[in-house]
Formats: structure tokens, C-alpha cells, sequence
């Protein structure tokens, strides 16, 4: 009877998820980079402000459409607007595409707040976020997948260099980190 090669099923499976899965844990490792640092950037929008001081501003309580046109021009804005309202008697708050323009009537200046998709990182993000029932259907097959990948990876190699020894202190350096940084996180004195 011909003895079972577990370890090149082993091997396969291993190799074979990981190609199919390539493309899956870059969209993962990056936007969970990202999603990371949300106190640093915003990982979804590039958000640009520029001010831009006024020479007239006309009365918030009388303005008129023809009025935000006329200011969104001077503003290098092509005077299309979505909306307009008066959130109090100095400011004028004005929709455009992609964008704001806060005036303020008294110091005459306008800011004007633009926003934009990043490249990549927002489709990448929103995926992260798990916008429905196919990409959770997915995602659960991916992290099952990623269990297979790690389990089977402890045992690629025999010998020195595998589980026995090698991979046993790697492993379990791995798994102490993990350990110290929930107690860390856990009973930070903060």
C-alpha cells in the first residue's frame, strides 16, 4: 500500500490559495494601513481648502441666486451651485460640485472646501468596510482561507527549519506579541 503524501497536498493548497488570494490580501493590507491612520489623513478623500479674500459681499438677510453666482465666479468657481442657506447673519454656506464655499460676510473672505475620491485607496477602503452580502460571502471565504494559508504554512518545512523547532519559536514569538499587546491595550495606564 502506497503511503498518503500529506505534505504535498499540503503544499498545494498552500500555494494555490495564496496566488488565488494575492490580490485580496493587498486590497486588505493597504486599506487597513490607511484605515489605521484615519487620525493622520482621511484614507478615502483628498480635501483641499483655499480662502480667498472678497471685495464685496453682499447682505446674507437679501441675497439671490444671480448674487452666489456673481461671488462663486470671483471665486474661480464657474457658477454652478447646488444649494445655498444662511447658517447664521456672517456666513453663507454654499453647495457646489464636489465641494463647499463658506462666506463670511463680515471679514469677506470665502473658503472654499473641495473633495475628492482618492485613487485607489477609496474602492479599496469601501471594500474593507464590507458594503454587502456577496463581499461578506467572499470575505468570510477569504479568512477562513487565510486559517488554511497560516496552518498550513507551520508545516511547508520539515526538520530544523519546520515546526520542530524553528517554526515553533517563531510561531510562538508571534502569538506572545499578540498576548502583551491586548494586556498593553487592555491595561494601559493612559
Amino acid at each position: 500500500m502506497k503511503k498518503f503524501k500529506w505534505r504535498k497536498y499540503n503544499r498545494a493548497i498552500h500555494r494555490d490559495l495564496g496566488y488565488f488570494f494575492v490580490g485580496m490580501s493587498l486590497v486588505y493590507a493597504l486599506s487597513g494601513i490607511a484605515l489605521n491612520h484615519i487620525n493622520d489623513w482621511n484614507p478615502s478623500f483628498i480635501i483641499t481648502n483655499k480662502i480667498i479674500t472678497l471685495n464685496e459681499v453682499p447682505s446674507a438677510d437679501n441675497i439671490q441666486n444671480s448674487d452666489i453666482r456673481e461671488l462663486l465666479e470671483y471665486c474661480g468657481e464657474n457658477g454652478r451651485f447646488k444649494k445655498f442657506y444662511i447658517p447664521s447673519d456672517s456666513l453663507i454656506k454654499i453647495f457646489i460640485e464636489q465641494g463647499t464655499v463658506t462666506i463670511n460676510t463680515k471679514t469677506k473672505q470665502a473658503t472654499i472646501e473641495k473633495i475628492q475620491r482618492r485613487p485607489l485607496f477609496h474602492a479599496f477602503n469601501y471594500l474593507h468596510y464590507n458594503p454587502g452580502k456577496i463581499w461578506t460571502f467572499f470575505s468570510d471565504f477569504y479568512a477562513a482561507s487565510l486559517i488554511i494559508l497560516a496552518i498550513s504554512g507551520l508545516f511547508i518545512l520539515q526538520g530544523k527549519n519546520g515546526i520542530k523547532w524553528r517554526g515553533t519559536i517563531l510561531a510562538g514569538l508571534g502569538i506572545a506579541i499578540i498576548i502583551v499587546l491586548l494586556f498593553l491595550s487592555h491595561y494601559s495606564f493612559t
